[in-house]
């Protein structure tokens, strides 16, 4: 399906006064993950997805950064849930996901949304996202409006529990497609991870439309007791594809409730937290995603950015240093 160009004077729906407020932190999870998935709106076999963003995420990004018929692209869609929104949002959307049941799902879904009457353009694409401009249509180069995704990470935060008497708590669908399968992103190290990162990030520039945004989503996590800052990470991974952070914010994983945080955890999870914690290794229940939001400056923009980065010292380490990631030439690509 072809997603034709939609003219848009601009993507900063707030400064036109139709999307929220800008805030640092999203109460994105005021109903349960399963509340969100409104019945009808997903087709069940999406529960088996390893990591499903929720749906009151690509809610608020998509109110804040965008307009309607604005063009929505996610590069690694899974079960095309930041599509299926953006779509119920009145925004054109296309998406691209490198195992094929995903992506069959993602397209049932969009059948789904199509059925229950709307109408906004949709595409997903299968293949690598890490070849993005050869899987994307040419005519959709500088014409999306907003990238929304989150890269694969930290199994140890994901998939479902299933216990039965005298069998313990087994624990399913937490992995992305086939271990041996080297070529996802989901199966490689950290280094790994953040180069094919970056490059999906560089092609996804090369679609993105003047001023427009992108959006991810990510956590840290504990691999082999150590705390792997991924967040910080992603934004070295975008400045390297060409593109400026512009903010930092949090999206809640809990629900606020009278000045309070109550937790949205799943058994595994708490189960997970105590056996760290009676290793003697402190760990908290995650109650948040980091949000990273990058932009796509014009040219004017450049030149203030470059000056006001040419007035403050740099440093001269490798940013990923000590972290077990492969060093980044200037490409993206692992040294």
């Amino acid at each position: 399906m072809s997603i034709d160009h939609h003219d848009s004077s601009s993507s900063d729906s707030t400064a036109a006064g139709t999307g929220p407020a800008p805030v640092s932190v999203w109460a994105t999870a005021q109903a349960a993950p399963a509340t969100q998935r409104v019945r009808g709106r997903y087709h069940p076999d999406s529960v088996k997805h390893p990591a499903k963003m929720l749906p009151a995420i690509v809610q608020h990004a998509v109110q804040a950064y965008t307009r309607p018929g604005d063009l929505v692209l996610d590069p690694m869609c899974g079960i095309g849930t930041t599509l299926v929104e953006s779509v119920y949002l009145g925004r054109r959307a296309v998406g691209i996901e490198y195992e094929t049941r995903w992506a069959e799902l993602a397209r049932a879904n969009l059948d789904l949304a199509r059925e229950a009457g709307m109408a906004s353009e949709s595409a997903v694409y299968p293949g690598d996202a890490r070849k993005l401009p050869a899987l994307l249509p040419p005519e959709l180069r500088g014409r999306v409006d907003l990238v929304i995704t989150s890269p694969p990470y930290g199994d140890s935060l994901h998939g479902h529990v299933r216990v039965r008497a005298g069998e313990g708590v087994h624990k399913t669908h937490h992995r992305y497609g086939s271990v041996l399968d080297r070529g996802n992103l989901a199966n490689v190290g950290l280094g790994r991870l953040l180069s094919g990162f970056t490059r999906i990030l560089s092609g996804a520039a090369e679609f993105l439309a003047p001023g427009g945004h992108v959006v991810i989503t990510a956590r840290p996590w504990r691999q082999h007791a150590e705390l792997v800052n991924l967040p910080a990470h992603l934004i070295t991974c975008g400045t390297l594809a060409g593109l400026t952070p512009v903010e930092r914010c949090v999206a809640l994983l809990g629900r606020l409730a009278d000045g309070d945080l109550v937790a949205r955890s799943s058994f595994f999870q708490r189960d997970f937290i105590v056996k760290q914690r009676r290793a003697g290794l402190p760990m908290h229940l995650i109650a948040h995603e980091d949000v990273i939001v990058l932009q796509k400056r014009d040219d004017s923009q450049k030149v203030l950015d470059l000056n006001a980065f040419q007035r403050t010292p740099q440093p001269t380490a490798d940013p990923f240093e000590g972290t077990g990631a492969a060093p980044f030439t200037q490409h993206g690509r692992a040294a």
